[in-house]
């Protein structure tokens, strides 16, 4: 399945922002972009997988927490304050500080420029969150093949699950 030493490398839990409370269009924001911004020898080639949670409650998915969050292996971590309800886990419309860990292809050339699938494993307790189209699910990290395509993933207060299935129609003249 994979080059010898080409597996992705789960990181250490990873938290470079907080949300401020008194700020309605803050939030946080654990970013590929923000974390290499605090931290520039910071680098992850190729993102395979991620897994977010909330710091003071590093057991329950995010998707349990009643907060709009986006979990997603191309950007990271993103909360806005502005997207949070009364209610769910805390009773302010606020983030939660979340973190994240980031499973990543090592950087040498010979898995860089590789098309061949990897497989991954997640840490313990974490959840990884996708979304495909308007179908909004959570399942725990698996492995994903490339040809897979990457989603988002936006839980909202209370959770919900919603599928929505369409069929193009096609006329003849």
């Amino acid at each position: 399945c994979c080059l010898p030493g080409c597996e992705c490398i789960w990181t250490d839990w990873i938290d470079v922002s907080y949300p401020d409370s008194s700020d309605r269009d803050g939030g946080d924001y654990e970013t590929f972009e923000n974390i290499k911004n605090k931290n520039n020898s910071w680098v992850c080639v190729k993102a395979e997988n991620i897994s977010c949670r909330a710091t003071k409650f590093p057991d329950i998915p995010i998707a349990d927490l009643g907060q709009t969050v986006t979990c997603d292996v191309d950007t990271g971590l993103i909360c806005n304050n502005r997207d949070q309800q009364i209610g769910g886990i805390i009773p302010m419309p606020v983030c939660l500080n979340y973190e994240i860990s980031v499973c990543c292809i090592p950087n040498i050339p010979e898995c860089t420029t590789s098309s061949t699938p990897s497989t991954t494993t997640s840490p313990p307790s974490s959840t990884t969150s996708r979304t495909t189209h308007s179908t909004v699910s959570t399942t725990p990290p698996t492995a994903v093949p490339p040809e897979t395509p990457k989603g988002t993933t936006t839980t909202a207060v209370p959770p919900i699950s919603t599928t929505t299935i369409s069929t193009p129609r096609t006329t003849t003249p």
